[in-house]
């Protein structure tokens, strides 16, 4: 591992095809979302985590579509929905993307 860097994610963006159903998996490890429109935009998702880094869910077009990507939640796994046993998981999100979730 390299030394720790002073920079932070603030904003991670997802463009699915499965809107509803990533926001209920997302919300299935604790992530509070809550609907937003900015403007003429389409209607998305927005969860701020622990750190105030924004999580989104926007609808996928063809020209703006997250593909493979690989994310990392911890989470208080009692909390989970299915509840999650202490330790490491690897789940599968709704478009196959997979999410390495370490449960406390």
């Amino acid at each position: 591992m390299t030394q720790k860097s002073s920079v932070r994610a603030t904003l991670v963006v997802l463009y699915t095809a499965r809107l509803e159903e990533c926001r209920d998996f997302y919300g299935g490890l604790g992530l509070e979302f809550a609907a937003e429109r900015h403007g003429q935009g389409p209607e998305h998702y927005a969860a701020v985590l622990a750190d105030s880094a924004v999580f989104e869910l926007y609808p996928a077009r063809p020209d703006r579509e997250s593909g493979a990507l690989r994310l990392g939640f911890a989470v208080i796994g009692a909390a989970a929905t299915p509840p999650l046993a202490p330790g490491r998981h690897l789940l599968t999100d709704p478009d196959g993307r997979t999410v390495d979730v370490h449960a406390g």
